[in-house]
């Protein structure tokens, strides 16, 4: 029996080009919501929202162009249709990107540094006070994270990272604009279904 996340929305999209795409479809599934593994343009149709996953933001720029989803994916965010970025994900759909050396979908009104807190053996994690869900702490899993650096009038702050790194106290790591949503960190590879939760929450909105 479909639990109300999933009665909510009708069926949400994680695109499966790269990356840790099975996670999310895997958290999708625990939360009682119906969710697919997009691995064509026109698969957007089918979908209210879609999981941008984590993994290499350079070959998922290039494959994403390759396959002609960034035109529509511009048209289906225009039509309403929510979209989340994890990590690479969240590169792929900032407007601003210094250095990034291939495609971008250019979506969401914030600017991103790239690997910000290192490198692989870097990864950490850490616990983020997240006000849009009030009682405990989201603990989040930051690998070869991205950084957003600032964010547009027009976008909600959902979660700063205090004093990570020197320098970086403050730092956003979870933003909302509209049906967009970008996070730095990997909800998918906890058993907090919260992030998931309020994303499916967007598309249905």
């Amino acid at each position: 029996m479909p639990s109300a996340v999933g009665d909510r929305l009708a069926r949400a999209g994680v695109l499966g080009l790269q990356g840790d795409f099975r996670e999310h479809l895997a958290t999708f599934e625990r939360l009682g919501a119906d969710a697919i593994d997009v691995r064509r343009p026109e698969q957007l149709d089918d979908v209210d929202a879609l999981v941008i996953p984590g993994g290499e933001s350079t070959t998922i720029g290039k494959l994403a162009a390759h396959y002609g989803f960034i035109p529509k994916l511009k048209e289906r965010v225009a039509e309403g249709m929510a979209i989340w970025g994890t990590c690479a994900g969240a590169i792929f759909i900032a407007r601003d990107v210094p250095g990034h050396p291939h495609p971008l979908a250019e979506l969401m009104d914030i600017r991103v540094r790239r690997n910000a807190f290192g490198r692989q053996i870097d990864s950490f994690e850490a616990d983020l006070d997240v006000p849009a869900f009030g009682g405990a702490p989201f603990h989040a899993v930051f690998i070869r994270a991205p950084l957003i650096e600032s964010a547009g009038p027009d976008v909600e702050v959902l979660a700063v990272l205090e004093g990570a790194r020197p320098g970086d106290a403050g730092s956003i790591v979870a933003a909302r604009q509209g049906n967009l949503l970008a996070t730095s960190f990997h909800p998918e590879l906890t058993h907090d279904g919260r992030f998931h939760d309020y994303f499916l929450k967007l598309g249905r909105g």
